[in-house]
């Protein structure tokens, strides 16, 4: 097992081209959550911030960042991505969190390890500035307001009393030490192919809240909203929020409760994977804080 472990590891980390391991993920099924959560990204509206001055095809070659910031990736690769991400959650998440009690456990374990490929990006951003190979504030300023609304989702995970176990927090808190280190390696080696490993990522983090909220909504409507969460969602500043969402649509979710938390949380999850999926394709990014929102005529 520690050697599957190891051997996934490393077909991911740009090592996909060696023959073991493509036939080790040559005929791997994609997770079954996939499906469900390509059906909901493809439910959302799909209005760029940028389409107009991206429509034509010479124009999106241009802004492609695999022309100047990695490599595209082939469909075997992005497979196999799906099922490394599939395979670490059936092997380690569904075996360490077993139980309905062990739900808000799982979801704290969960968004200690979600926000800290940002932080890779960031850092090795950081590097790239300083070099003065790579000037992209834009970035910068888009994977901070990422890792600032996965801290929030860890804040009120914390309020709901998902660290309350020191083996929980040895366990998420030195899984996220070591995903740094292979987010910031990968991040340095392609960033299209991190970019796209993340998306598995946010659409399984997708997928297991809204795996929740259908089977205990009634139970979660009867519980009050944490402090955390309506500071973040109603009372506190919302240019960060607004920051990191790539679609023309003002988000202004609704906390009456447990369960408006936990889709807040679920729907944030599904931005995070469409911004993922963007960065694979577009170059240049705007938030709506900029104000160059277009919105189609059909909306």
């Amino acid at each position: 097992m520690k050697l599957y472990l190891l051997l996934t590891f490393l077909c991911v980390g740009g090592l996909h081209e060696w023959p073991i391991c493509a036939r080790a993920f040559s005929k791997t099924p994609v997770p079954t959550h996939t499906a469900l959560s390509q059906k909901h990204v493809n439910s959302f509206k799909p209005t760029l911030l940028y389409a107009s001055s991206v429509s034509p095809e010479k124009d999106r070659l241009d802004t492609n960042p695999s022309t100047k910031f990695g490599s595209p990736l082939s469909d075997s690769v992005k497979e196999m991505n799906r099922f490394a991400i599939g395979f670490l959650k059936g092997t380690l998440f569904d075996n360490l969190f077993i139980g309905e009690d062990r739900a808000y456990a799982r979801f704290y374990a969960l968004e200690t390890i979600a926000r800290v490929p940002y932080f890779s990006y960031l850092s090795v951003l950081h590097l790239y500035e300083t070099l003065g190979k790579w000037r992209r504030s834009k970035y910068l300023k888009l994977h901070f307001a990422e890792s600032w609304n996965e801290m929030h989702h860890l804040l009120i995970m914390e309020e709901l009393g998902g660290n309350a176990r020191f083996s929980d927090r040895f366990v998420a808190q030195h899984l996220a030490v070591g995903y740094f280190a292979f987010a910031a390696l990968l991040y340095l080696i392609n960033p299209v192919e991190a970019y796209n490993l993340n998306q598995d990522v946010e659409e399984h983090a997708f997928a297991t809240y809204d795996e929740y909220l259908r089977e205990n909504a009634e139970m979660l409507k009867t519980k009050p909203p944490p402090k955390a969460a309506i500071e973040y969602y109603l009372e506190g500043d919302m240019y960060m929020f607004d920051e990191f969402q790539t679609e023309c649509e003002m988000r202004r979710p609704e906390i009456r409760n447990l369960y408006d938390v936990f889709v807040a949380i679920r729907d944030d999850e599904m931005a995070h994977v469409k911004t993922m999926a963007k960065l694979q394709t577009e170059l240049d990014i705007s938030s709506m804080n900029e104000g160059e929102c277009e919105i189609p005529d059909h909306i």
